[in-house]
């Protein structure tokens, strides 16, 4: 279905120029690091095959060096920072992490991306300042399997941990500041709007793609005509539709119309709908789930 998706999409978007997605859009990136906590402990690692008559390479043990709340935190709000901030409110562009942003949301992402930011080095903090004790506990809990070699300084360890982003201004495609001759710039910006317009297919693929799955999830969800048969569903299942109706505005950096009918569409589609409603009104359900599948039918090919 993401290859449809993409094909499809490639072939109904017009061309755009690059000067059309800088003058709405930006680039953004995002680096989170941390501290694992984790080393592979090849001595155990070559006792527990051996103990299984297993060879060297069936597997590996890898040492949990400290148990610690906090890091663990820390680690979940990586997570969350990059699939429900970063990801979430921007497109991808490059294999190497760059995604765009449009303009209209730089303040949302900005504002969410800093306070996520905070939040970080608070848990770091904490973390550090009970590093010491968790490396006291660490012997007990890990026996003969712990090695106080295994545990770098408290400096050490603070300078793993790492948030940085930020966002630029996309060039134009005739923006080559370069000391090279005429053709070779006229060929690099024929190669460099051949890659915007390719980058820009991809990205608006995602966005359709993550509409698609959005509404097929709400669709296979209201399927269902009476308290036999009842499926249940939580409220977020109106919210992440309702939350893409938002970004499709967003993400419609280029005022593409298709895209933008089926905003208009789905708009119309959510007019009244609320997770108690669709429970509680099987006819009014049922015309939900007829509208969300129209729109969904519009995008099948």
């Amino acid at each position: 279905m993401e290859n449809q998706l993409l094909n499809h999409l490639a072939a109904e978007t017009p061309q755009v120029t690059a000067p059309s997605i800088s003058s709405s859009a930006m680039f953004a990136e995002l680096s989170i690091g941390n501290w694992t906590a984790r080393k592979l402990d090849r001595k155990a690692t070559k006792e527990t095959t051996a103990a299984n008559g297993a060879s060297d390479d069936a597997g590996a043990f890898h040492k949990k060096l400290i148990a610690s709340p906090t890091l663990d935190a820390v680690q979940k709000h990586i997570a969350h920072t990059r699939t429900n901030i970063h990801y979430h409110l921007t497109m991808p562009w490059s294999d190497l992490g760059v995604r765009l942003l449009p303009t209209s949301m730089f303040p949302e992402y900005y504002g969410l991306l800093t306070e996520a930011e905070n939040k970080y080095f608070a848990l770091v903090n904490e973390f550090v300042q009970e590093y010491g004790w968790a490396q006291a506990q660490a012997q007990a809990r890990l026996g003969n399997l712990f090695s106080s070699d295994d545990y770098p300084s408290v400096e050490i360890v603070a300078s793993k941990f790492r948030f940085r982003h930020a966002q630029t201004p996309i060039p134009e495609v005739g923006d080559f500041r370069l000391n090279i001759g005429h053709e070779a710039q006229e060929e690099l910006r024929k190669q460099y709007a051949t890659h915007y317009a390719n980058q820009y297919q991809s990205a608006m693929g995602d966005v359709w793609e993550r509409t698609y799955k959005a509404l097929s999830n709400m669709s296979a969800k209201l399927d269902y005509s009476g308290k036999d048969d009842k499926k249940i569903f939580r409220d977020t299942l109106v919210d992440n539709v309702r939350d893409m109706l938002g970004l499709l505005s967003k993400f419609n950096i280029t005022g593409d119309q298709r895209m933008e009918n089926m905003r208009v569409r789905l708009e119309d589609a959510m007019l009244g709908v609320s997770p108690d409603a669709l429970r509680d009104d099987d006819t009014f359900r049922a015309e939900t789930k007829s509208k969300v599948d129209a729109i969904l039918n519009n995008m099948k090919w």
